[in-house]
């Protein structure tokens, strides 16, 4: 069947339009070619294929069986909001090459041009954020092994990990500095019966200490530009930073985000006025109560 060229491509467009909104099985084609319409083109000769038959043809036709291949997660690339960022981190990252180090293809430097900046302090070195984690039981599974081998029991799971923090930059490596190097390095074993979990409180502590040696390796003659990923270790706001979530509708006492938290720092309305969310401690009926999305949203 397949030699003939037309009903091999009628079932090749069937497969693609099929796969379009999920998965193919064999059976497709069991079920495809005994649909009548198929049925017509065979004349009064009824064809009838097993599965097996159908398996081999997907192979023919040059279908694969496998994890699907995934390309790269664009949902929410073009919003108009993601665009409006990236297009300002963007034009914000060329003024900011203007006063780096550059290099070529061939890795030869190219110092920037002086120009008068503001403050004095015209070079900026870029320090990159590096975190990886390791695991126990991450290691090559492919060897060369002899016939008489035979199979050793394997640990389960990925085992413990390690986690390395560490920062770096294009012109020195890691950020260190003296002969007996401070370095901005965490070595963290993460687990309930570890170390914990590396948190934004962890990460601040560190990035203060990279800062010093920063300071101490420039003598203070350069701009350290500190770049991170958006973990969300990352991006964790302050304790008292404004939020919709979990904002009940309704005037409630002593509400905050967390249970025993601080307030929420005052918002702004739009004639540029500050705008408390608490009411007054001297208000008659709700002294020092949170005032709830519906009036926060009326006064504005």
């Amino acid at each position: 069947v397949l030699e003939d060229e037309d009903l091999s491509q009628t079932i090749q467009l069937h497969l693609q339009e099929r796969a379009k909104d999920g998965y193919i099985r064999a059976e497709d084609i069991v079920d495809f070619l005994s649909s009548p319409e198929m049925q017509e083109q065979f004349h009064e000769k009824k064809v009838k294929i097993t599965v097996r038959t159908a398996q081999n043809w997907l192979h023919k036709l040059e279908w694969r069986y496998g994890k699907k291949l995934n390309g790269m997660y664009i949902d929410g690339h073009e919003r108009e909001d993601v665009v409006t960022y990236r297009m300002e981190f963007l034009q914000r990252m060329k003024e900011y090459m203007r006063r780096m180090v550059t290099y070529d293809n061939d890795g030869n430097p190219f110092n920037p041009q002086g120009f008068q900046v503001e403050g004095g302090r015209f070079r900026i070195i870029l320090v990159t954020h590096d975190e990886s984690t390791f695991y126990a039981n991450d290691r090559r599974k492919t060897a060369w092994t002899h016939s008489s081998d035979k199979a050793v029991p394997q640990p389960k799971g990925e085992g413990q990990s390690l986690m390395i923090s560490d920062f770096l930059t294009s012109e020195w490596g890691r950020l260190v500095d003296g002969d007996e190097p401070r370095e901005a390095r965490i070595i963290f074993k993460a687990g309930k019966n570890r170390d914990g979990y590396f948190a934004s409180e962890d990460l601040l502590k560190q990035v203060d200490k990279a800062i010093d040696i920063f300071e101490g390796k420039t003598k203070g003659r350069a701009i350290g530009l500190f770049l991170f990923d958006n973990a969300p270790s990352h991006q964790r706001r302050a304790p008292d930073a404004l939020s919709a979530r979990k904002m009940p509708k309704n005037p409630l006492h002593g509400w905050t985000h967390k249970k025993g938290g601080p307030r929420m720092h005052p918002g702004q309305l739009p004639n540029g006025s500050s705008q408390d969310f608490y009411f007054p401690e001297d208000h008659l009926l709700m002294p020092g109560w949170f005032k709830g999305m519906e009036w926060i949203i009326r006064e504005r």
